[in-house]
């Protein structure tokens, strides 16, 4: 269970943050909004919210997931692949350090995403994708095994990062779209199809038994919610735009 959600406020210049979506630039006051909303769902789920304010330095500052992994053991602060997001780091470090656990790093040549990070239990499936190499993967894995956890990688084919087409929803449940659906690794896990139109959807947020979805995605909700979960939609269309899900605006634990 997830008491507590780290975000950092949208700053103006997302307009310009990195992004293969062709879908147009995000109307800043619309993602402000939603990103409101965003914040209102997670206290729906029971958490408290911290906001951090924008920083007009990094355009992709908002998606913080990617900084940094939080752990029951420890706290991991990434090396983000992108070049334009390694300066992010430096302020969720002084975050971190705050909380009541370690503090661990990854170094450069490694880099990780935690976008490509999916917690199952103590078990990490991790992405090897544009964003995290195989360096970045194994400095994860041993700060992991040293805390009494595990770490396996994935090589990713056609998606940003992992958790862009899978998702963990706990009691053996898992969200997949596309190349994930009959992944090897994934199947002892009862898979929740997610259609390709809809494959957005396959990043969604588990948060003590609630699942935040993308709005517009009825046909994905539905396959949730008969699987005995309360749905939550929540539209993130502005940070689609910008290759955002769900997922990566907040850090959860």
């Amino acid at each position: 269970m997830f008491s507590q959600a780290i975000v950092r406020t949208p700053c103006k210049n997302l307009i310009n943050g990195i992004t293969s979506a062709a879908l147009g630039k995000p109307d800043y006051a619309r993602a402000l909004l939603q990103h409101r909303h965003y914040i209102d769902a997670l206290k729906q789920c029971g958490l408290k919210v911290t906001v951090l304010a924008a920083d007009e330095t990094y355009p992709d500052s908002t998606f913080i997931e990617d900084t940094a992994l939080i752990t029951p053991g420890c706290s991991i602060i990434t090396n983000p692949g992108a070049a334009s997001r390694k300066g992010e780091v430096e302020e969720i470090a002084t975050v971190l350090n705050n909380l009541d656990r370690p503090v661990k790093r990854i170094y450069a040549p490694g880099t990780l995403d935690a976008g490509d990070v999916m917690m199952v239990g103590s078990h990490y499936y991790i992405g090897l994708s544009e964003r995290t190499n195989a360096e970045g993967a194994r400095q994860l894995i041993a700060i992991l095994n040293n805390h009494a956890m595990t770490g396996s990688t994935i090589k990713l084919d056609r998606v940003l990062h992992l958790k862009t087409g899978v998702s963990y929803l706990e009691n053996n449940y898992m969200v997949a779209a596309g190349e994930f659906l009959s992944h090897p690794d994934f199947r002892k896990f009862t898979i929740l199809k997610i259609n390709a139109e809809e494959s957005y959807a396959a990043n969604c947020v588990w948060i003590n038994d609630q699942v935040l979805v993308p709005s517009g995605h009825p046909a994905a909700q539905k396959t949730i919610e008969t699987a005995g979960y309360r749905v939550i939609a929540v539209d993130v269309s502005e940070f689609q735009k910008v290759d955002g899900g769900l997922s990566c605006l907040s850090l959860r634990f």
